[in-house]
């Protein structure tokens, strides 16, 4: 059995910029990854797996976009994960003749939550997501 928990967070002033800061990091990339697998299909008939994603974050963090160093690597991973997800169910709907509904490009009134799967202490949490509604 898998639990998962939400919680509804009250920031401090000076705590909720960082927030939104982090949720803008992740819809970039969140977008960027999108744009990625539709080019590299597009372009050279390539599918991108989650993986291969996943491991270019490193590189993405210490060379592309410093200021992801500043976000915790399993709420960037779990950005990524939400893109599997939504190809997941994309590729489901598909096989089964429904209606596919293709993963789109998310707003600032589309994306607004991340996820903190680790707790503070290094401890497994499942799936924390922290959400601006």
């Amino acid at each position: 059995m898998r639990k998962t928990w939400k919680y509804r967070i009250y920031p401090t002033k000076e705590t909720e910029p960082k927030l939104f800061w982090t949720l803008t990091r992740c819809r970039e990339l969140y977008n960027v990854s999108l744009s990625e697998r539709k080019d590299a299909y597009k372009y050279a008939g390539k599918s991108i797996s989650y993986y291969e994603q996943q491991n270019d974050l490193p590189e993405i963090k210490h060379e592309i976009r410093k200021e992801y160093q500043d976000i915790a690597a399993h709420v960037l991973q779990d950005v990524l994960n939400r893109l599997k997800k939504g190809f997941d169910n994309f590729f489901r709907r598909c096989k089964n003749g429904e209606k596919p509904g293709y993963p789109r490009f998310q707003g600032r009134n589309r994306y607004d939550s991340f996820t903190y799967p680790e707790g503070p202490d290094g401890s497994l949490m499942d799936n924390t997501s922290i959400s601006r509604r």
